[in-house]
């Protein structure tokens, strides 16, 4: 009996609490938020990482919409330098879940200009702006057409950012500090041009072949001795090959022509031609997860990850089928990227360290 009250006791006890908590939700939430907000606007992951090379996906996906994967952009740390490659929709949102400060990206490097890797270029050239009251323009690295793409974005934000000035004042959002400054380069067909090169840290840009998109890159990170190698949209190509030997990191984009293939018979059962065409056409100038893997393999690299995932793999099991016969061409590590994938190489060592940011 002694015990049963005491279980009474106890049961109305946790009521009482759960009612008054209950009632009194709003200011504990509150409350809650305000240690959430100052903990996260303190941090900056540049100042947690060890010294080394560091890739993050700050955007894994493709065109397609995929709850795990935004559109393309890779973010590489070298020190407590911080670089962004790609822009796609989502890239400065993911960049923050990250736990990376906009204001402290030294440049943006583009692949090419298909609207997948530049729709979120206009929000993350403001996010670096504001972020940390930046004087000048964010640099953008592109081929040839760079410049027209910064300037229409220019221009479409122009009307922004004079309400932003307006409003918080020159000592806050200096107007010099608005948007991009574009950077164009040139590289011959099987060449490859050298962008950035300061002591320790090389960015390097190379031809691939995306075409009929011309032109479109590549690009090989190296710092300290550990170095990483982005294909960009491809085919498979023999430069993402030569320029991949022997780095620690290969990150590669990947297109699953079976699946692929399934969307276009959907296509055609829902009666849209077109559409089943498009799906077709699609596959010719990318690369499937065997050809990243045949390739991973031939350059003997360190570890592979795959980005620019298409098309969505919304359920459990689907990404054992998008590798298909990856892993028997590879035989090192994979992992079909997803959103806030994070590898990290620290300098001195050999070591490779994959983990996630959220």
């Amino acid at each position: 009996m002694h015990k049963r009250n005491i279980l009474l006791t106890a049961g109305l006890l946790i009521a009482l609490l759960a009612i008054t908590g209950y009632a009194f939700r709003a200011p504990l939430a509150v409350a809650l938020v305000q240690r959430i907000a100052a903990r996260q606007l303190g941090i900056d992951a540049l100042t947690e990482l060890p010294d080394g090379l560091h890739v993050g996906l700050c955007g894994a996906g493709s065109p397609f919409p995929d709850e795990k994967r935004s559109g393309p952009c890779t973010l590489v740390v070298a020190g407590k330098r911080l670089f962004v490659f790609d822009a796609g929709a989502g890239s400065a949102r993911n960049i923050g879940k990250m736990g990376f400060n906009h204001g402290r990206i030294e440049a943006i490097f583009l692949t090419h200009f298909h609207s997948d890797h530049i729709d979120g270029l206009g929000e993350l050239m403001l996010q670096r702006w504001v972020s940390a009251s930046n004087t000048a323009p964010v640099p953008v690295y592109g081929p040839a057409g760079v410049e027209a793409v910064v300037a229409g974005l220019m221009q479409a934000y122009a009307q922004d950012q004079h309400y932003r000035v307006a409003h918080h004042g020159e000592a806050v959002m200096p107007s010099s500090g608005t948007g991009g400054k574009a950077l164009p380069f040139a590289t011959e067909p099987t060449g490859r041009v050298v962008l950035l090169k300061d002591g320790d840290l090389e960015i390097a840009a190379f031809s691939v072949d995306h075409a009929p998109v011309h032109p479109a890159v590549g690009y090989r990170i190296t710092y300290k001795g550990r170095s990483v190698v982005l294909s960009g949209d491809t085919k498979k190509s023999a430069a993402v090959a030569r320029e991949a030997i022997g780095v620690d990191l290969l990150v590669h984009e990947a297109l699953s022509t079976p699946l692929m293939a399934m969307l276009g018979d959907a296509a055609a059962q829902a009666q849209r031609p077109k559409l089943k065409q498009l799906f077709a056409d699609i596959v010719d100038y990318h690369s499937s997860p065997e050809q990243a893997a045949e390739t991973a393999q031939a350059a003997k690299v360190g570890y592979l990850l795959l980005n620019h995932i298409a098309p969505p793999l919304p359920l459990p099991g689907l990404e054992k089928a998008f590798l298909g016969d990856a892993e028997k061409r590879y035989d090192g590590p994979i992992r079909v990227g997803a959103d806030g994938d994070f590898v990290s190489l620290p300098a001195g060592v050999k070591q490779i360290n994959a983990s996630r940011r959220f």
